[in-house]
């Protein structure tokens, strides 16, 4: 049995490496694109700052550690799939059949449609060679804008700072993190990260960008220009698929797979960022392109792959983000359920903040800010689809008391 992994970040070394020791008679074929070995990309702005090196990056820190394990790593790109004849065209020209296909190629930055955007100085934060790049381009003095203040652009900002970089951000959404935070967190975000002499406008849309002499210029609606050195696009990331048009696999924004992570074709699989997975609450498939769903997915499917049975619960919106040192985090329905009930504290002086959104007395989503000590809980909750009973009216009045319910409740079960 010969399977194909097609992506070798962390989702597909998970399931490289869980097929070798799940079918350790079977070929197990890992597929990337990029002249680097397996790295994850959440390690960039660690680079950036000089937290680590590039070895650093890296997911196995042995050279040989693949071919020690049996697992053939091939560094090529995916052109084309055929699911009728299975096998995977490569840009080199070169097919590489399968017996069973996992794709977890991953996401890729979106490129805004603005004017300019591709002129030399506009960089992205994806890949290695992307920070390489910036390492090079920003230094103490340098003036550089941002454009985009999700997850992504947020986890960039200390990096950019910590290289002297004096940094402005753009953000089209009305707040800093929209697709993660409401404005009550994301106002104290911004103002966190203005304290941190970082330059904040949300509600602004770039409209183009120009060369001014040796300098970029951003011209933007209803404002003043931004002159800057160096612009970085973190607008977001989309499930990278387009070389699978044509093929007849069910794909909306991302691949739709069950909770066993497998296609709509019977033995092609999909994991990660590029999936759209069951969610644990309504079983409507979502994309979640975070790292411990895509290793988790990945695990299953791979267990699937070699022929043991393995069921996801279903996949949990989560977000952890550390901005300057301020912890926030999001989880499962955070905006809410129609008829829901919630509740919501904050502590603008000392950055604390926690909000809680219930379907009945479950616990179905849950937004917290400089409250670490209650993440786990609130997953563990959501996961568990724990019964509150008198506890949610508890929580209503003071959710703060988010650990003495799941341990009261946990000792019910």
């Amino acid at each position: 049995m010969r399977h194909v992994i097609v992506g070798n970040g962390p989702a597909g070394v998970v399931a490289a490496e869980t097929l070798r020791a799940t079918a350790p008679a079977d070929d197990v074929v890992l597929l990337g694109d990029e002249p680097e070995p397996p790295y994850s990309r959440m390690a960039i702005p660690y680079l950036l700052n000089g937290d680590i090196a590039e070895a650093g990056t890296h997911l196995r820190k042995s050279p040989d550690h693949f071919e020690k394990h049996g697992i053939t790593l091939m560094r090529a790109r995916a052109m084309h799939v055929d699911t009728h004849h299975r096998h995977v065209m490569l840009t080199s020209g070169q097919r590489l059949d399968y017996d069973r296909l996992l794709l977890v190629c991953g996401s890729a930055p979106i490129r805004p449609p603005i004017p300019g955007i591709d002129l030399p100085g506009v960089l992205y934060c994806w890949t290695l060679e992307d920070a390489r790049h910036i390492a090079a381009a920003v230094h103490r003095g340098t003036r550089v804008l941002q454009l985009g203040a999700g997850f992504i652009g947020c986890i960039i900002m200390e990096a950019i700072r910590d290289r002297g970089g004096e940094l402005t951000v753009v953000e089209m959404g009305d707040r800093m993190v929209p697709r993660m935070m409401p404005h009550g967190a994301a106002t104290l975000i911004k103002t966190w990260c203005e304290q941190k002499g970082v330059k904040v406008l949300t509600g602004t849309r770039i409209t183009a960008i120009e060369r001014a002499g040796k300098k970029l210029r951003a011209l933007r609606a209803g404002g003043e220009p931004l002159e800057a050195d160096v612009i970085i696009c973190a607008a977001g990331v989309a499930p990278q698929v387009d070389f699978l048009k044509g093929t007849d696999l069910t794909i909306r924004a991302g691949i739709v797979v069950d909770k066993q992570g497998r296609t709509n074709i019977d033995d092609v699989f999909a994991a990660g960022d590029c999936a759209e997975a069951e969610d644990i609450w309504f079983a409507r498939p979502i994309l979640n392109a975070v790292q411990p769903n895509a290793a988790d997915q990945a695990r299953i499917a791979a267990l699937n792959m070699a022929g043991r049975s393995t069921r996801s619960l279903g996949t949990l919106q989560m977000n952890v983000l550390n901005t300057f040192g301020l912890v926030s985090s999001s989880f499962g329905e955070w905006q809410g359920v129609p008829g829901g009930d919630h509740v919501e504290r904050s502590d603008a002086g000392k950055f604390r903040y926690l909000h809680l959104e219930f379907s009945d007395d479950i616990l179905v989503g849950a937004t917290s800010l400089g409250l670490t000590e209650h993440v786990g809980v609130i997953r563990g909750l959501i996961e568990r689809r724990m019964h509150l009973g008198p506890w949610k009216a508890k929580l209503l009045a003071d959710p703060t008391q988010l650990v003495s319910a799941y341990i009261a409740r946990t000792q019910l079960v």
